[in-house]
């Protein structure tokens, strides 16, 4: 079988030529992220104090990490804190929807609070993504917060107990008010997930038309309380082509909304949605195999390449400004994919789902503008940064590939470069990269199956910006 070995090699030693362009220019990227909701961020803050900085540092570290750069929080709406229900700031019924409120404030916010505090005050994370499951059960038809109902008020769903949008309006209000009493911004504000799906837990039903209703309430809300500044998203649909088909209802808001937001259950993020504003992927995960912490096997919907490539299409195919796990890391029974991290004997374990997003959000920083990458026998994508530097993203699914990058379109010329691997036997660690003087070229090689990310520091003279 001499050809055929001769044929490997020579695959092996394939060059590949990426061409970034600076001057074709596409979203700006606001990152990368995952949510400890539904008392996860509770179990985690119960494990030993070393394993708790092993967690954070899984979750924001740029050097030790995947460097997240969002959070998202489940704004709770139960009664109680039984299993893993989300406990309410306003537990009980204040007496009706023009009653003076009763909120309470536990400190905690179901754990969530600890993490929002470590991600921004220790880790430098500027986006928290503040999202309501459901409004409290006294709010809806069915008065519950669980099994779905609707919000009492919005088209089509009266109730005998009166008009809640304004006191949920008013509710999402004190949430963010008690965050920012902690030293804490919540920059985007949603108040709904899942419209389309009635669950056992937390779950509100609505359609585009009842969505549109309450955001004419809650803009000018948050506007008369000083929160001008805190964007709106909506809606979590559970799926995107069922995102795509809810906005269709919603036409007049879009100057009171800041980011369309979907989920990749019932259809991944293929495509770009029907929206001139920003758009999110806010949770996807595999939620029914069985745990891994593999790389590559044999492309299983656990795997970590299987991510990379799952976030590159959302990116490069769909224009999403923002890409979300579901849970970062949980210490509970659960033996699926759900998470990016999980807990054995008390100690944290990280996925290489986990350094599939280190390979993107450690590089891709809040501000990047996505620019032209192409380059033949692997996915390519290249970024620039508000720093200067170019991050390219090479993820190869055949042999191992020498890579020759090359910018044009502006007057960036690379003097060095770093170069990232995650793969197999890899954690999003450092390889060889060179920078060729004269040309600006940088060269450097893609091992079979892996995910590489290259980031082009500009010289001095180049004009970047710092």
């Amino acid at each position: 079988m001499p050809g055929l070995a001769l044929a490997g090699a020579l695959e092996r030693r394939q060059a590949v030529t990426i061409s970034v362009n600076l001057g074709q220019k596409y979203q700006t990227m606001d990152g990368f992220g995952a949510s400890e909701a539904f008392q996860r961020a509770l179990t985690m803050q119960r494990l030993p104090e070393t394993e708790q900085r092993k967690f954070l540092d899984l979750m924001f570290s740029t050097e030790k990490g995947a460097g997240l750069t969002i959070l998202r929080n489940g704004i709770g709406s139960s009664p109680d804190m039984r299993d893993d229900h989300m406990v309410s700031i306003q537990p009980q019924n204040p007496g009706g929807p023009r009653a003076t409120p009763k909120y309470v404030w536990d400190g905690s916010d179901n754990g969530q609070l600890w993490v929002s505090r470590e991600a921004v005050h220790t880790y430098g994370v500027k986006t928290i993504y503040a999202n309501a499951w459901s409004a409290p059960g006294y709010m809806k038809t069915n008065g519950n917060d669980a099994n779905g109902g609707s919000l009492c008020g919005v088209s089509g769903a009266s109730c005998s107990s009166g008009d809640w949008k304004q006191a949920y309006a008013d509710y999402l209000v004190q949430y963010v008010k008690y965050y920012a009493a902690e030293n804490i911004t919540i920059t985007h504000l949603g108040f709904i997930n899942e419209p389309g799906l009635t669950t056992s837990y937390a779950s509100m039903r609505s359609s585009g038309t009842q969505a549109a209703d309450f955001i004419k309430v809650l803009r000018p809300t948050l506007d008369r309380n000083n929160l001008t500044t805190l964007k709106i998203n909506c809606c979590d649909q559970e799926g995107w082509q069922g995102m795509n088909s809810m906005l269709g209802q919603m036409r007049g808001v879009e100057s009171m909304l800041d980011t369309i937001t979907g989920h990749s259950y019932t259809s991944q993020p293929t495509s770009s949605l029907s929206t001139r504003l920003k758009t999110w992927q806010t949770e996807a995960a595999d939620l029914n195999g069985a745990w891994t912490s593999a790389w590559y096997q044999n492309g299983g919907a656990g795997e970590g390449m299987t991510w990379a490539n799952n976030i590159y299409t959302a990116i490069v195919n769909a224009n999403v400004s923002g890409y979300l796990y579901w849970i970062g890391g949980q210490d509970r029974s659960s033996n699926t994919n759900s998470k990016m991290i999980r807990v054995v004997n008390k100690a944290v374990d990280p996925s290489k789902r986990l350094w599939a997003m280190a390979n993107w959000s450690r590089f891709v920083r809040p501000g990047a503008v996505r620019v032209g990458a192409s380059g033949s026998g692997v996915r390519t994508s290249a970024f620039q940064n508000v720093d200067g530097t170019v991050a390219v993203q090479v993820i190869n699914s055949g042999g191992e590939r020498s890579v020759t990058v090359s910018v044009g379109g502006g007057d960036f010329k690379a003097a060095s470069a770093t170069a990232w691997v995650t793969d197999n036997t890899r954690d999003c660690n450092q390889i060889t990269a060179s920078v060729d003087a004269s040309s600006g070229r940088v060269t450097g090689s893609v091992p079979s199956r892996s995910m590489v990310t290259f980031v082009l520091r500009p010289a001095a003279e180049s004009g970047a910006g710092a």
